[in-house]
């Protein structure tokens, strides 16, 4: 049965290559094929699963290699997949949140002239995705790795027609190769190191490298993981990469890209383990990077752009989490997959917003000050909304209360700051949330008068319902501690350090906490005014207009890069033009020059030569007699 999990990737990409060579007699329903190899994944995923449960515990890893990839020497590689706890999860999650983003774009994308290309590239996401998750090799990863670097790239800018989609594209493209640069350095130290860049391998080759080793290779594979989950300091592409359509961000935000990163990091625990300066840098770019997205969330009137906040936000808890070590590892997995339900729940829901605030001009309006009352006009999209909304401020019994508690809780347990910091997040998490909500869902009416709001169709509300749900009952994975003892065999064994408060005191301050930032965004924003028009940036204040800047990682980014970068290179291609052009056309004109004048006694006539021998023979005899005379 196990065998077979190459299956789960063959069948997205065999349809994502048809959907591309097909021609357009397709059209009709290609779209439906797309969905069709995304749901039967899901299946052969689900089926996988159940088998990987009747195994015994310590029996549930199985690897299969389809060939070799690479047999160069001493290096080898095999095209080979594991499948075993951590990857089973992480399937479900792609091919199940990515079936239901699937059937939601057919809806959504239903008016436009290039459907079955999107579903081909939706398709070919998934595929690379699974590749990652299912790799046996880092360099089998690093080929999944990049599938998804370019799905992404073809996504985001797909209604390329729109220069700000394009160079939004380009952007992330080129972000996250500086990433990548760590991962291929990484992959190129392993096998230096341990003559192998087998995940197991390496794994159970790390404990006995020198520290410099493990960390080199944690603080590479970090700057990986940075680059693919937009953590501080790669961060800048994930806002812009909103120009693509809606269910791009559902899936890149909720169920493929941005996951990527915490994957490998839990992936590479061993290596993590065994360098605590690698594990504290995790721990530490995850604080930071949860602080600064629920910053820009407070500050972003573009309903996209303040769910991505969210994002980084949310992904900085996982990082967080990761960082803590064996105690962490499957707390950043269970948020990561509770964070899918709810985070693919809230952008679709802003996907319908847009497609129920649609104009005449055919464009999707995305400014929440334009929105206002919208619960009556959309009453699903409002209800399933509200599921992912109490989900992600940690609302009691829902499903991010049980995941983003227990990272807080096990940060206490390690680290008192960073354990108020954690807690400070869960607090502006809910604060920005409930300015989405009321400015979205409540209050006055602001949208312009040829606005008619609408319910999306059917085919978009069934998968609001079902992450909806998902959104409220993510939790049971807690039940009994399935989700720590599940993931036990492959991330080890975490010892949780005693609280010096009971853990269900901190539980009922993490929810006071939470309260105080919705009762803070209900005044703010439930019972004032909210203009139709973002203030200009002299009327807010610094913290506002900073988080509206994106804390300025772009100016940052053409500071100290992109404008250093450029005049860099105009001075190389000066340098090149006038320096080494200059010096060998120089030379070569001066040789040209010489042989010009050593060209002129050359006349062609006999006459001449004969005159020049005869001159040279005269003077030779000349010399001759002045020496014997002398």
């Amino acid at each position: 049965m196990f065998d077979l999990q190459w299956l789960l990737i063959a069948i997205p990409l065999a349809s994502g290559a048809l959907l591309l060579i097909w021609g357009k007699e397709s059209d009709r329903f290609g779209h439906l094929i797309g969905t069709a190899a995304s749901a039967a994944s899901f299946v052969l995923g689900v089926v996988l699963f159940v088998a990987l449960l009747g195994d015994a515990a310590d029996d549930r890893s199985h690897a299969t290699s389809l060939f070799t990839w690479i047999d160069a020497g001493t290096f080898h590689v095999e095209m080979s997949f594991v499948y075993d706890q951590l990857s089973a999860l992480f399937v479900l999650l792609i091919t199940g949140v990515g079936t239901l983003i699937h059937v939601y774009s057919i809806g959504y994308m239903e008016h436009d002239e290039r459907r079955r290309r999107f579903f081909a590239f939706l398709n070919l996401f998934i595929a690379a995705m699974l590749t990652l998750v299912l790799a046996g090799d880092y360099l089998v990863l690093f080929l999944g790795w990049e599938g998804v670097g370019l799905a992404s790239y073809l996504l985001i800018g797909f209604w390329q027609h729109k220069p700000s989609a394009a160079a939004a594209a380009k952007k992330a493209f080129v972000v996250n190769r500086v990433g990548d640069i760590g991962m291929a350095l990484a992959i190129m130290l392993m096998f230096a190191q341990f003559g192998t860049s087998a995940i197991a391998a390496v794994n159970a080759a790390a404990p006995g490298a020198t520290d410099a080793v493990t960390t080199s290779l944690g603080l590479l594979l970090l700057l990986g993981a940075c680059g693919k989950s937009a953590q501080v300091p790669l961060q800048s592409w994930l806002l812009d990469a909103m120009e693509g359509p809606t269910p791009v961000s559902a899936l890149i935000h909720a169920a493929t890209m941005v996951t990527a990163g915490v994957y490998l990091v839990v992936r590479s625990n061993a290596i993590f383990d065994a360098s605590e300066v690698a594990r504290t840098a995790v721990m530490i770019v995850g604080l930071v990077t949860l602080l600064a997205g629920a910053w820009i969330g407070c500050a972003k009137d573009d309903i996209k752009k303040a769910l991505a906040g969210s994002t980084m936000s949310q992904i900085g808890y996982m990082m967080l989490a990761a960082g803590l070590g064996p105690a962490g590892y499957a707390f950043a997995i269970f948020h990561l997959i509770t964070h899918g339900f709810f985070k693919a729940n809230m952008f679709l829901g802003a996907g319908s917003v847009m497609h129920g605030m649609t104009g005449p001009d055919g464009e999707g309006d995305v400014d929440m000050r334009h929105y206002g009352g919208l619960r009556t006009m959309m009453p699903v999209t409002f209800a399933t909304f509200a599921l992912g909304y109490l989900a992600i401020i940690g609302f009691p019994g829902f499903s991010g209360f049980w995941s983003k508690d227990k990272i807080i809780e096990t940060a206490f347990g390690e680290n008192l700051w960073v354990g108020l910091g954690a807690l400070l997040g869960a607090g502006v998490t809910a604060f920005y949330m409930t300015r989405l909500m009321m400015m979205t869902f409540f209050g006055e009416q602001r949208w312009k008068d040829d606005i008619h709001p609408h319910e999306s169709p059917r085919v978009m509300t069934w998968p609001l319902i079902a992450l909806g749900a998902l959104s409220l009952l993510g939790g049971v994975l807690l039940i009994g501690d399935w989700i720590v003892e599940w993931l036990e065999p492959v991330v080890g064994h975490g010892e949780h350090h005693e609280l010096t408060i009971p853990a269900i005191a901190l539980t009922v301050i993490i929810t006071l906490v939470a309260a105080s930032g919705v009762a803070l965004g209900y005044i703010t924003y439930g019972t004032r005014p909210i203009a139709a028009e973002t203030p200009a940036d002299s009327s807010v204040s610094v913290l506002a207009r900073v988080g509206r800047h994106e804390l300025y990682g772009n100016e940052i980014n053409d500071a100290v890069v992109v404008r250093p970068t450029r005049h860099l290179t105009r001075f190389l291609v000066w340098f090149d033009g006038k320096g080494i052009d200059g010096f060998v056309t120089g030379l070569a004109d001066r040789l040209g020059d010489t042989s010009q004048f050593l060209r002129k006694p050359q006349t062609g006539f006999v006459r001449s030569y004969a005159l020049t021998m005869f001159a040279g023979v005269a003077i030779v005899v000349l010399c001759l007699l002045a020496v014997t005379l002398a």
